[in-house]
Formats: C-alpha cells, sequence, structure tokens
C-alpha cells in the first residue's frame, strides 16, 4: 500500500501527493504522477489531506548518511593520507583541494592520557601536512562524561573556527572522549562534521562504528545524545600497544572468543612474520567491525527496539553508573552477560555445559561475571526500566546456544530470581575483582 493511500484509508477524506523539483534554484511541488522530466527530483515527498477540520501537510523526507569505517597502519605517519582526506571518497575532490592552495584547518579533541602518549605525534603530523590546527587535550574519564565538557569544547571550536562542511572534528580517544566530541559536532551549527580515532579496543569495535554520541545526566548513562554518525572512523591497531592490560580485557567484553587469551596477552598485535591482515587480531576485529555494522546499518536510528547489540547493556548501565568508576563499561557489559546466561539456562535455552563453557571464556579474559553490588532490587529495577522506554516489552536478547541469540518478551520473573540465586551462589565467594588501574589510552 502506497503511502498517500495509507493516508487516504486511515485519516482523511481527501489526500494528494507531491513530488519535489528544484529548477532555477528553487523548489517547488508538482504532481506524484508527474512526468516533468526538467529538474533536480528530491527523495522528499509532501502529502496533503483535506479534512472537514482543515488541511494536513505530511512530510516524508529520508535521511540518508555515508560514513566510512577505515582500517589503516601508520595512522599517525605524515605520508599517510588518511587523517586528512581518509574522509573523502572522491579523488577528485582530494586532488581539488590540494590543488587550491588553501591552508586547511583542524580541530583536534584528545584524551588527556592519551594526549600524553601521542600528542607530539599528533602535532608533528599536521605540521608536517602545513595545516593550521588546535589540539584541545580534556580528561575524558566516565566521571566527567558531562555537558560541561561538551560546552567546554564548543567554546574552543568557536574561538578556533572551522569551516562547518569542509574541516570535520577529530576525536581521539577512548569510547567516552568519542561521545563528547561527536555531541559537541552534531551541537555546532546543528551539525559539523566529524571524525573518531579510538584508541581503546572497547572503541575500536563498538563505540566508533556506529551512530551514537552522549553524556552522562541525572546520574543516568548517556541519557543525553544524538544519532549522528561521523564522517568517518580510522582505525588503527598500533594504538592498541600502549593500553593497560585491564583495558584490553574490558574491550573483549564486547568480543568474547574462545581463544581469546593470545589476544588478551599479545595487545591484539601480530606475531614476527605473521600476516598483517589475516592474523588472529586482524581477522577477529574485522568481524567484530562487521557483525556490528550489519546490525546498525539497517537500524542506525533505532527505530527497531529489538536488537540482539543490546545484550549485556540491560542492567550494566544501572550498575555502571552506581559503583563509578569501579567498573569499566566493558566490565559491567560482561557481568550483565554473564547474569544473563544464567536466565538463559534457567529457561532451557542453554545446557549446563553451554553455560559453564561461556563462563570459563569470561573468566579466561580476566573479566569478572558477578558483582556485590548487582542486586536482585538493581536487576528488577533495570528490567522495569526496560519495560518503561522500550514501548512496554522487555525486548531481553538471550543465548539459545553457543554463538546464537534471540529476543525474548515472555521471561517471567520467578525465572530471574531463580537464575539471580544460583549466579550468586556459585560467584559470589570466587568473583573476580578488578584491580584498581589508574593508566589508559
Amino acid at each position: 500500500m502506497s503511502y498517500a493511500s495509507k493516508i487516504s484509508n486511515d485519516v482523511c477524506d481527501d489526500v494528494a501527493g507531491f513530488r519535489l523539483v528544484h529548477v532555477d534554484s528553487t523548489w517547488s511541488r508538482q504532481p506524484e504522477d508527474c512526468k516533468c522530466a526538467e529538474g533536480r527530483v528530491s527523495d522528499a515527498k509532501i502529502y496533503e489531506s483535506s479534512t472537514e477540520d482543515g488541511v494536513t501537510w505530511t512530510v516524508v523526507s529520508p535521511i540518508v548518511f555515508t560514513y566510512r569505517v577505515i582500517q589503516s597502519d601508520r595512522l599517525l605517519d605524515p605520508s599517510n593520507d588518511t587523517l586528512m582526506f581518509g574522509h573523502i571518497s572522491d579523488p577528485m575532490e582530494i586532488q581539488a583541494i590540494k590543488n587550491n592552495g588553501k591552508v586547511m584547518k583542524r580541530f583536534i579533541v584528545i584524551d588527556q592520557t592519551v594526549h600524553d602518549l601521542y600528542g607530539s605525534q599528533v602535532a608533528a603530523y599536521f605540521e608536517a601536512r602545513g595545516v593550521t590546527y588546535k589540539i584541545l587535550h580534556l580528561p575524558t574519564t566516565e566521571e566527567n562524561k558531562s555537558m560541561a565538557l561538551v560546552t567546554s569544547i564548543l567554546e574552543e571550536v568557536h574561538k578556533f573556527g572551522i569551516g562547518r562542511r569542509t574541516e570535520p572534528i577529530i576525536a581521539i580517544g577512548g569510547g567516552v572522549c568519542l561521545d563528547i566530541a561527536g555531541l559537541a559536532a552534531s551541537l555546532y551549527r546543528r551539525r559539523t562534521p566529524y571524525i573518531r580515532v579510538p584508541t581503546t579496543l572497547l572503541a575500536y569495535i563498538d563505540a566508533s562504528v556506529g551512530a551514537k554520541t552522549g553524556v552522562n545526566f541525572a546520574n543516568c548513562k548517556n541519557k543525553l545524545g544524538s544519532y549522528i554518525p561521523p564522517v568517518a572512523t580510522f582505525l588503527d591497531r598500533t594504538f592498541l600497544c600502549t593500553l593497560p592490560r585491564r583495558h584490553i580485557s574490558n574491550g573483549m567484553a564486547e568480543m568474547l572468543k574462545n581463544e581469546g587469551r593470545h589476544l588478551l596477552d599479545s595487545r591484539f598485535q601480530p606475531r614476527i612474520n605473521e600476516n598483517v591482515h589475516m592474523d588472529a587480531a586482524s581477522v577477529s576485529t574485522r568481524l567484530a567491525i562487521e557483525t556490528m555494522l550489519e546490525e546498525l546499518a539497517p537500524n542506525l536510528w533505532e527505530d527497531d527496539l529489538d536488537r540482539l547489540v543490546d545484550f549485556g547493556h540491560i542492567i550494566s548501565p544501572e550498575l555502571e553508573m552506581k559503583v563509578l568508576p569501579a567498573l569499566l563499561h566493558g566490565e559491567a557489559v560482561n557481568i550483565d552477560m554473564a547474569f544473563m546466561v544464567y536466565v538463559a539456562h534457567e529457561r532451557g535455552f542453554l545446557t549446563e555445559e553451554e553455560k559453564r563453557r561461556i563462563i570459563v571464556c569470561m573468566q579466561s579474559l580476566e573479566l569478572p561475571v558477578w558483582h556485590s553490588d548487582c542486586t536482585l532490587d538493581l536487576v528488577q529495577k533495570s528490567l522495569t526500566d526496560r519495560l518503561k522506554h522500550s514501548g512496554g516489552l522487555l525486548r531481553m536478547p538471550l543465548p539459545t546456544a553457543l554463538g546464537r541469540a534471540r529476543i525474548f518478551n515472555d521471561i517471567e520473573d520467578s525465572i530471574v530470581c531463580r537464575a539471580f540465586k544460583r549466579w550468586c551462589k556459585e560467584h559470589c565467594e570466587t568473583a573476580m575483582k578488578p584491580q584498581s588501574h589508574n593508566g589508559k589510552a
């Protein structure tokens, strides 16, 4: 059924559809069935309907975002064009920019710890390219992930001055840095292009490849934000070399692998003489990114609330904010996943052996599978909030076998309570407690 027919049947007595045509700098509407060839035709449509109460105009305006995710070695090597031009797909456009002689500008937001490690290389890159640049280094931690930090970025961007469409903001850091800088870019002049350069494993395979930006608000995780993807994400695994072991483990919560211990030990770097594109780290990160993009691309604005990628993200936001900064994001997600494995087992979806294998895999990656602050009250509150914000349905992703999962809306409270009791019985005395660590990259 056409949109016009739907309107006619459901809403009004009379409906007319129009397409939009651009001629002589002006958009004007034409009847939808008009075959006039002159001018540029938009994908947008306007439907006009009339009732005895008045006239209604319904605008259908498709919004398309195109963004690139590029794996590139030696990203900070001045001879590598990616950081300057990787967001542009047209070679002729790149050549035109290089030839026009105009001095380019770049505003860079970088995490403070990352700046300590790589700031001099970032500066050297832009100096070698003859770019006018500003590096703003900030302590982008979960504790200060707020609108205040977003505002501080916007004030500096405004003072520096950048082209609205041709000079993207560059964010270099972990997921918090990318979220904050992305939100600032989405707000500045209503949408300024930005580029993500993740330096943590978690950001590399998760936060950097999607569309979401955000900050914490009212003690709730990512309560404020937008769905504005970057124009590009540039991935360079060499940043992971300086990442503390705990942060490698933290990222692996989003890509559990049975053979992950080697990846943890090697910090996702290839072995000597190993094919740099066929090594275990390359293959596993590529698979993680591809499956994430497959889930996100058709549902970038989360119009469909049934999302398998929400596995691990039902009770973890409440837990993470409650114990901040004791747990890293991936650790909270893993505790959530571990509990949901017990729910799946209690529901009959997983065998005892499958449950055991998943938990052992988590523990082998040095991830926590239980936490004393993850109480039954917290779990039940999180599930209640889930119902409230998910259209009245639980939409709980659960594993149904190793490597398989489905969305469920019929998980009874008695099952949750039994799973919680068994989960606590098996892990409360042997729960892994993450060691405090101040460093991150």
